[in-house]
C-alpha cells in the first residue's frame, strides 16, 4: 500500500530540467580568467629561474670561501701578513730614522713609492704601474716618536 502511495506521488511530481551546457574549466580554453592566469604562469616561471640563480650563486660563494679556509691558504695568508708587517715595518724604521737619510725610494708589487724627509714631515710619491701618483705627507709632530 505505501508503494503504491509513494510511486504515486513521484508520478505526480513535476520533472524539473535544465539544458546541459558544457565549460571549459581551464582559461587556456574558455578565455574566463586567461590574463591572471597568464600572469600566474610567468611568476612562477619567473620565480623558478631567480631561485635557480640565487642557488648557482650561493654554490660559487661556497666554494669560494672553501677554498679560501683550506690549511694552506691560512697558511699562505698568514705568511703574506708577516711578511707585510715586517716589511712595513722596516719601512718605517728607514723612514724615521735618524741615520742622515733624507731620501729614498722602493718598489712593491709594482708600484714605486718615493719617500723624502722635510721640515713638516715625511713627503710620500707613490706611483702604481698604470702611472697614476698619490701624494701623501705624514707630519712629523702628530708621532711619538
Amino acid at each position: 500500500m505505501i508503494r503504491y502511495i509513494l510511486t504515486g506521488l513521484l508520478i505526480i511530481t513535476p520533472a524539473a530540467a535544465s539544458e546541459m551546457v558544457f565549460h571549459f574549466n581551464n582559461p587556456s580554453f574558455s578565455g574566463e580568467g586567461w590574463s591572471s592566469h597568464v600572469l600566474t604562469i610567468e611568476n612562477q616561471e619567473y620565480t623558478r629561474k631567480m631561485k635557480i640563480i640565487e642557488e648557482r650563486k650561493a654554490a660559487e660563494a661556497k666554494a669560494a670561501a672553501d677554498a679560501k679556509n683550506t690549511n694552506l691558504a691560512k697558511f699562505l695568508n698568514n705568511l703574506e701578513s708577516r711578511i707585510y708587517a715586517t716589511l712595513s715595518q722596516k719601512i718605517a724604521e728607514q723612514l724615521f730614522s735618524d741615520q742622515g737619510l733624507t731620501t729614498g725610494s722602493f718598489n712593491i708589487a709594482g708600484s714605486e713609492v718615493f719617500w723624502e724627509s722635510t721640515t713638516d714631515g715625511i713627503h710620500l710619491v707613490i706611483t702604481d704601474p698604470g702611472g697614476l701618483t698619490t701624494d701623501i705627507t705624514v707630519p712629523l709632530g702628530s708621532l711619538a716618536i
